[in-house]
């Protein structure tokens, strides 16, 4: 699938992406939380309507800008590309460092304002910063592993030429994630970032946020291992599908 379309354009799809799957989770959590107070129940719909609404925006914004919604995968894409050219991976005109600031950016923003709508959206103050405080080594250790596992499924489907699936496999392993992590799978610095904005059931105490982002990059550089030993260098086409580029082609992917 191809895709010409202007960094400022992809970058919007960004936002608009990142900031719809906030409000999501967001939303969400705060319709669950008045409607049961079970906190299984209470889990279970806010992973299910992330799911799904995961899904829907890859479908729809991945042909604009690959669907990214998440720093780490913008950055992986983009050093993949790098490495996997042997160049500098940012001589290619609005590619490269310059279309990764522009991404994670917009991905920031976006998150930050979802979570201000979905606040709105239920009448909660605009902006109340959580005091639900995430802290401790298990919770690092589960935001390692979901993140590495969300970046090996993404870098593996494109590598292996089925990026075509990943609307419903990364949605499918968010789902899941959710799950089998004790932190809920974040895996995502610019939605985590955003969830300290809500005072909600899907918040992060500011304190919190740090520690988070710094056990996600730390994940981000396992999946990227993992996946070139498992599935080796991609081939030229391949790789020009992983990373984020201003020309055609970039398909894939997430929170």
């Amino acid at each position: 699938m191809t895709n010409a379309a202007p960094l400022a354009r992809r970058a919007a799809a960004e936002f608009v992406g990142t900031g719809a799957l906030v409000a999501v989770v967001v939303g969400s959590g705060i319709q669950a939380t008045a409607l049961s107070r079970d906190v299984g129940v209470q889990l279970l719909a806010n992973s299910l309507a992330t799911v799904f609404g995961l899904g829907v925006l890859i479908t729809l914004l991945g042909p604009l800008s690959g669907a990214h919604f998440n720093p780490a995968v913008t950055l992986a894409a983009w050093w993949t590309g790098r490495r996997d050219r042997g160049g500098s991976g940012d001589g290619d005109g609005d590619g490269g460092l310059r279309q990764v600031a522009g991404y994670v950016t917009a991905q920031l923003a976006g998150a930050i304002g979802g979570a201000v709508l979905a606040n709105a959206v239920f009448a909660e103050r605009l902006v109340r910063w959580s005091g639900h405080v995430r802290w401790g080594a298990h919770l690092w250790l589960s935001e390692v592993v979901a993140t590495a596992g969300l970046v090996l499924l993404i870098l593996g489907l494109t590598r292996a030429g089925r990026a075509h699936v990943a609307p419903v496999a990364v949605a499918s392993y968010i789902g899941a994630a959710y799950w089998f992590t004790s932190s809920t799978s974040f895996a995502n610095p610019a939605v985590t970032v955003g969830r300290a904005f809500t005072d909600t059931f899907a918040g992060i105490a500011p304190a919190s946020v740090l520690p988070f982002i710094g056990a996600q990059f730390a994940g981000t550089a396992v999946g990227v291992a993992l996946a070139a030993v498992l599935f080796g260098r991609p081939s030229p086409a391949i790789g020009d599908a992983v990373q984020p580029r201003a020309e055609p082609d970039s398909v894939s992917v997430h929170p």
